[in-house]
């Protein structure tokens, strides 16, 4: 009887202290969702490594800084790749399409004359339109966004280079561009944006919580939510203490924040957002259903590449030029990295807006710290893609084996683990 008992999800849910918190993770881990933990954890190594290797430089305030400034345009662009995942869709442009876009703002303030809030307006609708066409290209022909998305990265490059022409580099000096990302939110600015993002991301939880027990619905452990709430709280105190120990909040962090907590509100209480992880999950029974796929989708593709164009003007605002280069390199990669290391489904249907923020701290902590050690950019290439092929790895094991007794080493010794915890709080 008490053995059935303790593997009762209903059981689980009322316990009470710490081993709630023990038993809700365990449960989900039972079926497959090892959360974003793993992330946290893999931040906690990460600094804990450069900042020994860098001699106590990696955790200092200016750096910290300096790494928020970094993590501001692939974090967008990552916000547009979270949103294609989760469809079980892919887009391998999204990096160029940053650049194309901050170039046609860069071009239109520079050599147009064009007033720079109208400039980066048009750069805006100029991601959008690419992002329509990729979508109705996709739907429209059935053609795999792999491959659509892959033209797109060949041609919006040649598009780049036209629109750059002989100049190949634009500075940008106009105060209202450079200020999109160079702003320095400091003092009691500052602590008043930590309060706001707590609220949401902290309190919200707690009275959501309280509501659905109110309301007879299943509900998780009241101590998981609290203990997540508390951790939460106080690492967003500290790290505002920290940044504000040098120059500041950037205001390219405060887009980025603003922008997960805006999509992260619409894929779990707007219509639309639920549309997403349903066909994600299964497309066919989501058109049955009634779902409209297709201009679901082509939705899809254009705010991707609406964030993928707001990510590169926030690249031109720091860097205060744009050049044949922007949205080259590793800006693809990094991205579609940070989503996939955040958590988000190659496969689709699973995952969350939180990963674009967690996997891109995780991607531009790696570069930072490499580049502190003055690392090559070949053994930078070559960490990223072990981490992104290593998670990769554990989210088809994990997808495999959920909704059953997983079979994989990982997930086993997780459980185990989970489960010694358990028992020496209840002794």
């Amino acid at each position: 009887m008490s053995s059935t008992l303790e593997h009762d999800p209903r059981v689980i849910l009322e316990r009470a202290g710490l081993g709630g918190f023990v038993a809700e993770y365990g449960r989900r881990l039972r079926q497959g969702d090892i959360g974003q933990l793993p992330v946290v954890v893999g931040l906690i190594v990460i600094g804990t490594i450069f900042e020994l290797a860098s001699h106590h430089v990696f955790l200092k305030s200016f750096n910290l800084v300096n790494l928020t400034l970094q993590m501001a345009a692939g974090g967008m662009i990552s916000v547009g790749i979270v949103l294609v995942l989760l469809l079980g869709e892919i887009d391998l442009s999204a990096g160029i399409v940053s650049g194309l876009c901050a170039a046609i703002m860069a071009m239109l303030d520079v050599s147009a004359g064009i007033p720079a809030p109208a400039a980066v307006g048009l750069g805006l609708l100029a991601g959008m339109a690419v992002g329509t066409l990729h979508g109705m290209w996709t739907t429209r022909f059935g053609i795999p966004s792999f491959v659509v998305t892959l033209a797109g990265l060949i041609a919006w490059q040649g598009a780049l280079l036209l629109v750059l022409g002989k100049t190949g580099t634009v500075n940008l000096p106009d105060p209202f561009i450079t200020a999109l990302a160079g702003t320095f939110f400091t003092g009691p600015a500052a602590y008043a944006c930590a309060a706001l993002f707590i609220a949401y991301v902290a309190l919200g939880p707690l009275v959501t919580h309280r509501r659905r027990r109110a309301a007879g619905l299943t509900v998780p452990s009241q101590a998981f939510v609290a203990i997540r709430a508390v951790a939460i709280s106080a690492f967003t105190i500290l790290a505002v203490v920290v940044l504000d120990a040098d120059r500041g909040v950037s205001s390219g962090l405060l887009f980025l924040v603003g922008a997960v907590i805006v999509m992260d509100f619409v894929l779990r209480r707007v219509r639309v957002g639920r549309m997403i992880y349903a066909i994600g999950g299964n497309a066919e029974a989501a058109r049955r259903a009634g779902i409209p796929v297709v201009r679901i989708r082509i939705l899809v593709f254009v705010l991707a590449s609406l964030f993928a164009a707001w990510g590169g003007i926030l690249g031109a605002s720091r860097l205060l030029a744009v050049n044949q280069s922007a949205g080259g390199g590793p800006v693809l990669l990094n991205a579609i990295a940070a989503a996939v290391i955040g958590g988000t489904s190659l496969f689709g249907g699973r995952g969350s807006m939180w990963a674009a923020l967690l996997g891109t701290m995780v991607i531009q902590s790696i570069s930072n710290g490499m580049d502190l050690l003055s690392l090559s950019s070949g053994i930078k290439f070559m960490v990223t893609g072990g981490v992104l092929l290593a998670t990769v790895t554990i989210d088809s094991v994990l997808r495999r084996s959920s909704g059953a007794v997983s079979r994989s080493a990982t997930t086993a010794f997780l459980r185990f683990l989970m489960k010694a915890v358990a028992r020496i709080i209840r002794s």
